[in-house]
């Protein structure tokens, strides 16, 4: 174990013990989650962030999408400045719903509901007539108890599981809440060194299906000749995560410059940007599409000013699309004659097609 916070580990035992408290509640208060009528897909991780996950839900949405599903994403849109359950605008404000939720709007090309109450997102997100087959893509659900789910898909990465509990790592749950999910996504190049410790670690609650997924930056056509020597920024959960895609596609920067997590850009940032830009004779930067979707028209023209802006996208496919596909389908499909039968009598308890969750989210 490598904790980030090692100064922090004294208080892990507090936080377990919060967490510990957290799941006795929400398992005493399983019968109370509310569920939406038609299909919910949690997409989900047990680290605060930087596992990936967003690419994984365009992947999903993508797939679903051209065989006719309509879906529609439902997210929370941490750090945002409204607190109302509304709908995202693709060109709106990234403020006001959120860096993710934006991302994910203007990429996916399906709704996208944003809202701390995501069972309230999914009644807006469903009211949509002529739409019978609807299916919820959940963001980050893995910890959200309040909603039941028919899918728990669980991004995880070799870095949480060598990390530690918060404050002192950036799990937000130790690796054994993985025993709670139906499918493990693994990155290609970690899969062979990863499947081991899953089938180990879940061998009593028996194993979830493991998908791998390969990560590729696509660079778009700039407008311009693209940079030799730009200045990388970015505002993520894993900066060296973006610094080692960079270099995999040949790109090397003049400098880096890294903010916090979900970074809300200002016009000091661009000047610093800027400065640093000049001092290392960079001749235009490069940054995450999270990090993109923040900056004004007026910040991206001072930067272009000095050169061209590259923002490449993080893009996921799945190594054996056709069993994604298949395993997600069946799933929806058995919702879908549940949801016939329940219309047919009224009265018929639920079916089992349900994966029962001792910490169900």
């Amino acid at each position: 174990m490598r904790p980030r916070r090692p100064l922090l580990l004294p208080l892990v035992p507090v936080y377990a013990a919060g967490l510990h408290v957290k799941q006795w509640i929400a398992e005493r208060q399983r019968s109370r989650r509310r569920s939406l009528e038609s299909a919910v897909i949690s997409i989900g991780s047990i680290s605060a962030g930087g596992a990936g996950k967003t690419p994984v839900v365009l992947a999903l949405a993508r797939m679903l999408h051209q065989r006719e599903y309509a879906v529609r994403i439902l997210t929370r849109g941490y750090k945002r400045t409204s607190t109302r359950v509304e709908r995202v605008d693709p060109k709106g404000d990234a403020a006001r719903f959120g860096d993710e939720p934006m991302l994910l709007a203007q990429r996916s090309g399906v709704p996208v509901y944003v809202g701390a109450d995501r069972y309230e997102a999914g009644l807006m997100a469903q009211d949509s007539p002529g739409d019978a087959r609807i299916v919820h893509l959940l963001d980050d659900g893995f910890q959200h108890r309040q909603l039941a789910r028919d899918l728990d898909i669980v991004v995880l990465t070799r870095k949480d599981v060598n990390d530690a509990l918060l404050p002192a790592g950036d799990l937000r749950e130790p690796v054994t809440a993985l025993r709670n999910a139906d499918i493990i996504v693994l990155r290609e190049d970690e899969a062979e060194s990863l499947e081991d410790f899953v089938a180990v670690l879940t061998r009593e609650s028996g194993p979830p299906a493991v998908w791998q997924i390969r990560r590729t930056l696509r660079f778009s056509p700039p407008a311009r000749i693209p940079p030799k020597r730009p200045l990388a920024f970015c505002g993520i959960a894993r900066p060296e995560s973006f610094a080692s895609m960079l270099a995999q596609e040949g790109v090397r920067p003049a400098s880096t410059l890294s903010f916090a997590d979900h970074h809300g850009y200002t016009d000091r940032d661009i000047d610093r940007l800027l400065e640093e830009a000049r001092a290392h004779t960079a001749d235009g930067f490069v940054t995450t599409e999270k990090d993109a979707v923040k900056l004004t028209a007026g910040m991206r023209g001072r930067l272009e000013w000095l050169g061209p802006l590259l923002v490449p996208e993080l893009e996921v496919t799945f190594l054996d699309e056709r069993t994604v596909l298949e395993q997600l389908i069946s799933r929806v499909s058995r919702l879908d004659r549940r949801k016939d039968r329940r219309q047919d009598w009224p009265h018929e308890p639920p079916g089992d097609g349900q994966r029962s969750h001792s910490g169900s989210r």
